[in-house]
């Protein structure tokens, strides 16, 4: 019983870090942002303390499937670290910092090519906007985006190289997918088209947000992508979660391919016993 409470304070002091960390890392941060991060750092750090402290999962999938929740919160968090401390380089700048920063400047102008999603990241800036938010922002997308296709690369071969989630003993499936209603429909059915549809709007959300902002607003504002913190959220929000539903798509769709064999299984022994 104690070890189950330290696993699940543990995971929400991580979730709460991971929100805060930014504010620890930026100087500047104003008094009344200050209490707003700590508010929801403890708010997201107590769902996860409920979550992960119940018997059984009712909102995370796959939470007895390692390393798919552990991979998708190590993705984010590395995003956050890196741009965190590539917008900390112009005031203290470090080893680890500028080593950083002058990576992501070469990723950046790799990456800034016609038709990239860097390259429609940045036409979502206004023409006004200074020669160095925009290098800021080529780097710090550029970075996020590769970390997360990395993720994705990571977990696919995890999944057909690793045999996941079976590598880890039995997988419960109604257990790993608590928002699954097995009532509705044909399971196999509803899980291939779950899976196809996050897979492709996890490939194309990365062209289809800037392309959105452009259609609505015209451009993004200077007010929020010239505050550090919005900046970072917003590039992560950006390049993670087309990841993350990658990541949720493949998972899905492994768990497809294990219903759709065992199904096949059965009927090929069911065949055998009728003859």
């Amino acid at each position: 019983m104690i070890e189950h409470v330290a696993r699940a304070a543990s995971r929400a002091f991580l979730v709460a870090f991971l929100i805060a960390m930014p504010s620890m890392l930026l100087p500047g941060t104003a008094g009344d942002a200050s209490a707003l991060v700590v508010l929801v750092a403890i708010l997201a750090g107590a769902m996860i303390f409920f979550e992960y402290i119940a018997e059984y999962p009712s909102v995370i999938e796959f939470r007895y499937a390692a390393p798919f929740n552990r991979l998708r919160f190590t993705t984010v968090l590395i995003v956050v670290f890196i741009l965190a401390m590539i917008l900390r380089a112009e005031a203290y700048p470090t080893q680890i910092s500028l080593v950083l920063t002058a990576f992501a400047r070469i990723l950046g102008n790799l990456m800034d090519f016609p038709y990239s999603p860097i390259r429609l990241a940045l036409l979502t800036l206004p023409p006004e906007t200074p020669a160095a938010l925009v290098s800021t922002l080529r780097m710090t997308a550029a970075m996020a985006y590769a970390i997360s296709a990395m993720a994705v690369l990571f977990f696919f071969a995890a999944v057909h190289l690793g045999n996941w989630p079976r590598g880890n003993g039995g997988f419960n499936v109604w257990i790993n997918l608590p928002m699954f209603d097995p009532t509705q429909g044909d399971v196999l059915t509803r899980l291939t088209r779950d899976a196809r549809l996050n897979v492709m709007l996890g490939f194309i959300l990365p062209f289809l947000i800037p392309a959105v902002i452009k259609g609505i607003w015209g451009s993004m504002s200077l007010d929020i992508l010239s505050e550090p913190h919005a900046l970072i959220w917003s590039v992560t929000i950006w390049a993670c979660l087309p990841s993350l539903m990658m990541l949720r798509g493949i998972a899905l769709g492994r768990v497809a391919d294990m219903i759709g064999e065992k199904r096949r299984r059965a009927y090929a022994e069911s065949k055998v016993h009728i003859a």
